[in-house]
């Protein structure tokens, strides 16, 4: 019985180790990104820390990152199970060449919606949900993952919206309700890098766990 147990603690332990090191390495991803993105962000003056909470040489509040990096964690390892608990394993462009695509499409986002000028913002909403919604068509194509993103957008833009209301931050010329109306748009964007990401690193883990049931 302790022989055929084995395996199983064994996997069960690599499966509690692989999630760490992918809650981890989601982590660091994000935080990165926050940092570059921010930056783009305070270059063009959209977003504004009292001078009491900078902190950075980035111009950000220090418990920016560490949140994004946290929220990226859990979007990244949110993915995978998702589709696991839906019994639809996503299998489109599942390479990391398309992930790293992905990221730099997000980034190009980001930048346009910094360093474009647009002659409005219902033009700027309007372009950067398009390119939003072709990022979702060309790296994901998955009910799930729209859906997911769409929901944890409009959360992040409420929980945005309180921060800002509370006086945390602000944006410069906010045109809906104190923040900017593209915002969701971005979130978006960001919420389905991160779950390409998460489920790459997942198939990994998916793969090491066949390969050693097989073996045993």
């Amino acid at each position: 019985a302790g022989k055929g147990g084995e395996p199983l603690i064994y996997i069960m332990y690599n499966r509690t180790t692989n999630l760490l090191i992918r809650g981890a390495l989601l982590f660091s991803v994000g935080v990165f990104l926050a940092l570059v993105l921010n930056l783009l962000q305070v270059q063009r003056n959209v977003t504004l820390f009292p001078p009491d909470v900078i902190s950075s040489i980035f111009s950000s509040a220090w418990w920016v990152p560490p949140c994004c990096g946290t929220a990226s964690a859990m979007i990244g390892l949110l993915y995978p199970c998702i589709d696991s608990h839906l019994g639809e394993p996503h299998k489109f462009k599942r390479e990391w060449s398309s992930v790293m695509r992905c990221v730099a499409v997000f980034v190009g986002i980001n930048h346009a919606s910094a360093k474009v000028d647009f002659a409005n913002n219902v033009q700027l909403s309007l372009t950067l949900a398009a390119l939003s919604v072709g990022l979702w068509w060309t790296f994901d194509r998955s009910r799930s993952g729209f859906g997911l993103g769409v929901s944890i957008a409009l959360l992040a833009t409420l929980a945005t919206q309180l921060l800002v209301y509370n006086g945390v931050f602000q944006y410069t010329s906010p045109d809906f309700l104190y923040i900017r109306s593209w915002l969701p748009c971005i979130f978006f964007a960001g919420v389905i890098t991160m779950g390409n990401i998460g489920r790459q690193l997942a198939l990994y883990e998916y793969k090491f766990i066949q390969e050693k049931t097989h073996q045993d």
